[in-house]
């Protein structure tokens, strides 16, 4: 996934969780934010950031903020582009691919992907992580009901027959391991054991990132 007019900001506040107060070219200037979730540890007063200019003039905002520089790492936050990296990524973890569909609806819920093979349906839910401490990766960064229940809904299906997936796509690179965040959602992670062991398969990737562009890197270690 490749972004265009990145330009360079430094974080000020975040009013709410759509916007953002950044310093661009010396001006404080009202961003989106493409991330609705808490990263308090992302933005802090004075980190790097890097937005991308919206080239349409009718916008209330001009900018959206893609990624933040978190010490020396750079994380991608754009919780919106986390589908687009698990399409391109798609073809390398499966064979005879006949079809790929986004947004596709079982149950009572809408998972992100859903493709079938010559011998198997498969379903994906897509998760995007940014909450890092000392290598370690961890999602979610605040309670999830929704993540609840699509778990739940992933179980359902492997019992209709479906091969069920939950892929967490971490936006960095070179992380330790990821695990459930047991602490700020301790259902989400009993759930997230349960429907390991009911046939829904974790997956876990780490990206590289730069401040244009994110792609899946590899598969990382997951420890439930």
């Amino acid at each position: 996934m490749k972004y265009n007019n990145i330009v360079k900001g430094e974080f000020v506040d975040r009013p709410n969780r759509f916007i953002a107060n950044v310093i661009i070219n010396n001006k404080v200037e009202v961003c989106h934010v493409k991330n609705t979730g808490r990263c308090k540890e992302l933005l802090v007063k004075g980190n790097t950031v890097y937005l991308q200019k919206s080239d349409n003039l009718n916008r209330k905002t001009k900018y959206d903020l893609i990624a933040v520089l978190k010490g020396n790492r750079l994380i991608n936050m754009d919780s919106q582009v986390v589908n687009f990296v698990a399409l391109e990524y798609i073809p390398n973890l499966f064979e005879n691919i006949r079809l790929i569909k986004p947004e596709y609806k079982y149950g009572n819920s809408r998972f992100d992907i859903y493709l079938e093979t010559d011998n198997e349906k498969i379903l994906i839910e897509v998760k995007g992580v940014t909450l890092e401490n000392n290598g370690v990766v961890r999602f979610p960064d605040a309670p999830t009901e929704r993540g609840v229940k699509h778990l739940k809904e992933l179980q359902k299906a492997v019992t209709g027959g479906y091969k069920a997936y939950v892929m967490f796509v971490v936006q960095m690179s070179d992380v330790k391991y990821f695990e459930p965040n047991s602490e700020t959602h301790p259902e989400f992670a009993e759930e997230l054991r349960k429907a390991r062991n009911n046939g829904v398969i974790p997956l876990a990737c780490d990206c590289a990132v730069t401040p244009d562009s994110i792609e899946i890197r590899k598969p990382i270690l997951i420890k439930l």
